[in-house]
């Protein structure tokens, strides 16, 4: 007779993120064997962008990373861009920047209501989902959606700003600032929280460079790596910003990491609207069915909050993308990573494990 018993946690279960499932071997309240199963949501991104024109392929991207679907899409653009040879105004730029760091924000903003109601901080995801509301409803003015924004198209953007919209802006940004020091005192600040996260999930600095790991996980492992800083894209080269990092590299490093982003992407944000010039928001492009992709391949990197990662794009001279695979740190962090991880972990750190890493699973099953 067996000593252990096998559970699931997931792929319908508030401590995973996104639809996956964890096979998990316990003896005990101890994790003996943790398997990621993946593809409840999401998937096969990569033929379903190949069988369709690149112009009609930009609405899938954004599900790729349902939390996050911004990065994506600019990263798609882009890559589109640096084929077919267009070059964006740059308002335009601006205007992908502004988003791109609303994104940013909202995402950590859900990191932090999911992390807070894995602890038992019910108040936190409470406050968070609330002041996260309130930046959808920015995206909602400036795309007409609250989730799949779909916004940001090869050769710029879709729409300008509506009226009132960076007066608007401003005002929740402040907000958010104002509300800082509140989740400072009940989440970041609590000694509950500092000791259930201390000491979980590490990740050794060395570990982190071999396998490839990014974003917060990395850059709590005290390692300042980051796509904005490190190849420069869009107008982030022309802005003043930190890149934040942590020392531990467990779950509490790298939520200090994500505290100071968003400050960070307050910052990137408020430089942006000063300097909004006007001009252009989408340059010409050919008619839908006459838009053919010269031959050639290129490769475009993006920082999301949850790391690095980068589309890899062929062009053949028809209006198809002859290939196109998605690179995100998801892969290897449920795979390389969370599997090891949870691993001596206890059942009740599975959470609080799974969401310091910030996975999208519809990343990995691609």
């Amino acid at each position: 007779m067996s000593d252990t018993i096998r559970i699931f946690q997931g792929p319908q279960h508030p401590g995973v993120t996104g639809n996956m499932s964890l096979e998990l071997e316990l003896d005990g309240e101890t994790i003996v064997t943790a398997i990621t199963h993946v593809g409840y949501l999401h998937r096969g991104f990569e033929k379903l962008i190949e069988r369709r024109t690149v112009l009609q392929a930009f609405t899938i991207v954004c599900r790729i990373c349902v939390p996050e679907p911004d990065p994506y899409e600019d990263t798609f653009a882009r890559g589109v861009e640096a084929l077919a040879g267009l070059e964006i105004s740059e308002r335009a730029a601006q205007l992908r920047v502004l988003t791109l760091e609303l994104a940013r924000l909202q995402a950590h903003l859900l990191w932090m209501a999911g992390q807070g109601a894995s602890i038992g901080l019910e108040i936190v995801p409470q406050w968070a989902i609330g002041d996260r509301d309130y930046i959808l409803e920015l995206f909602e003015q400036i795309s007409g959606a609250r989730v799949y924004h779909m916004y940001i198209y090869p050769g710029g953007v879709r729409r300008d700003l509506p009226a009132g919209l960076p007066e608007r802006l401003l005002e929740v940004l402040e907000m958010i600032e104002q509300r800082l020091p509140a989740y400072d005192r009940v989440f970041f600040g609590n000694a509950a929280v500092r000791k259930r996260l201390q000491g979980v999930g590490i990740v050794d600095a060395a570990e982190a460079l071999r396998h490839g790991y990014a974003g917060p996980v990395l850059r709590g492992c005290g390692i300042p790596r980051d796509v904005r800083r490190d190849a420069p894209y869009l107008i982030y080269d022309q802005l003043a910003f930190d890149i934040p990092t942590a020392s531990g590299g467990d779950a509490w490093a790298r939520a200090q990491v994500r505290r100071a982003e968003m400050v960070q992407s307050i910052r990137i944000m408020r430089q942006v609207i000063d300097r909004l010039v006007p001009g252009e928001i989408q340059c010409r492009l050919p008619k839908h069915r006459k838009f053919k992709i010269p031959r050639g391949e290129t490769y475009v990197q993006s920082e999301s909050a949850r790391g690095a990662f980068g589309f890899y794009m062929v062009g053949d001279e028809s209006e198809y993308l002859r290939r196109m695979q998605v690179r995100g740190p998801s892969t290897v962090h449920a795979f390389t990573l969370l599997e090891r991880m949870l691993v001596g972990a206890q059942l009740s750190d599975v959470a609080l494990i799974m969401n310091s890493l910030g996975i999208c699973p519809p990343e990995i099953e691609r």
